[in-house]
């Protein structure tokens, strides 16, 4: 593949990656305007932000078939092309319904931009320049983080419905997927040797690695919903403030992280790299349950940026080097089900706690839980030959 086709695939697939991140945050800093613009209930305004991210869970096995069947260039191109026009529609839309239905298509689009980037940059990249990609990879998705809200809010100073246009870039992203990225198919699953069980049976330590995944994502999802309400608590209510706390800081951490995560891997090992994720997590959440200052606080959200820059490459590489070669596109939409079902889960789990105690206790929980993974990951003996 010419040098200057495989620098424009990259520079598709990086600015991909930032899709997913923006799929609901794009239009978080509208949401309120869409409520009363359509008369919603905070119900109903949660599903248009929430709709996609079950979309995902649900079919991403389902897009990691079609991966491992077709190979990872026509389904992602396809899939850039429905996130653009189903996340554009919401230019158009002026009914409740309309928004609903074109956010559920959206979804499946977005689906195949998480699955599809993740599984074209380890195909593309082996060896110490795939942890450099895989690090890049992470600090797009912080960036993406940090960026599209930003300008999702520019925008929606204008209309509710300007956010919307900036899914949008989905449609030349995915022409120029097709041209950019390699006309290389993975090898075909044989009828009846496919899906989750398959997977799992061949490879059961992945189970182990989806844990994790689905850990970091409720770590992640707890702050951006509890922490506003600490903050409120210690007097904290400005919302570029609150903001600040719940993304900003998590976000940037998480993409400088990224930027260093080739040199990190070159000196340790991906257990160590977990072990010092895990004890980032622990130790944000301590800093969330005990400390009373505001500033001392950001501690918090920025052990989290460490916890989740180390981990989202590292097992997204484990994930990828244990899983059987026919079966990647799979594994790596499974990925997608934990991580976006993690999110939905996250407030299930904290919530009733957090409400029947306070904030502080249930991020105490939550340190818990992350020294009970520290404990099992000192235990546990990870290693990843390369395939």
């Amino acid at each position: 593949m010419p040098q200057g086709r495989r620098t424009g695939a990259l520079t598709v697939l990086l600015l991909a990656s930032t899709l997913a991140v923006m799929a609901g945050s794009v239009i978080s800093p509208v949401i309120e305007l869409i409520r009363e613009d359509l008369g919603l209930s905070g119900t109903a305004i949660g599903v248009v932000v929430t709709a996609h991210a079950a979309v995902i869970a649900v079919t991403s096995p389902f897009i990691g078939r079609l991966i491992d069947l077709w190979g990872v260039r026509v389904p992602l191109a396809l899939g850039l092309l429905v996130y653009g026009v189903a996340g554009g529609a919401g230019l158009m839309t002026s009914t409740y319904t309309a928004l609903i239905a074109s956010r559920i298509v959206f979804g499946l689009g977005a689906a195949a931009v998480f699955a599809g980037t993740t599984v074209a940059m380890l195909q593309m990249f082996s060896g110490p320049e795939r942890d450099r990609v895989m690090g890049w990879r992470s600090s797009a998705n912080s960036f993406g983080g940090l960026l599209w809200p930003l300008l999702g809010g520019l925008s929606g100073g204008l209309s509710w419905h300007g956010p919307f246009a900036l899914y949008l870039l989905g449609l030349p992203l995915g022409v120029v997927a097709l041209w950019t990225l390699p006309r290389t198919p993975s090898p075909v699953v044989e009828r009846g040797q496919g899906g989750p069980a398959a997977l799992f049976r061949k490879s059961p330590t992945l189970v182990g690695f989806y844990g994790l995944q689905a850990a970091a994502s409720v770590f992640l999802y707890a702050t951006v919903v509890f922490l506003p309400q600490r903050l409120a608590d210690l007097g904290v209510h400005q919302p570029v403030v609150v903001a600040l706390y719940s993304v900003v800081i998590t976000a940037a951490v998480g993409s400088l992280v990224g930027l260093f995560y080739a040199g990190l891997r070159s000196k340790m090992s991906h257990g160590a790299l977990l072990r010092l994720a895990a004890l980032a997590w622990t130790g944000a959440f301590l800093v969330l349950g005990t400390v009373d200052h505001p500033w001392i606080l950001l501690a918090g959200p920025a052990l989290l940026g460490v916890g989740q820059g180390l981990s989202l490459p590292t097992l997204t590489v484990l994930i990828n080097d244990r899983a059987p070669t026919e079966l990647r596109g799979q594994a790596v939409s499974l990925a997608g089900t934990v991580i976006f079902g993690g999110q939905f889960l996250s407030p299930l789990l904290l919530g009733p706690l957090i409400g029947a105690t306070s904030s502080t206790t249930g991020f105490l929980a939550a340190a818990t839980f992350g020294a009970l993974l520290t404990v099992v990951l000192l235990l546990a003996r990870i290693s990843s030959p390369e395939k």
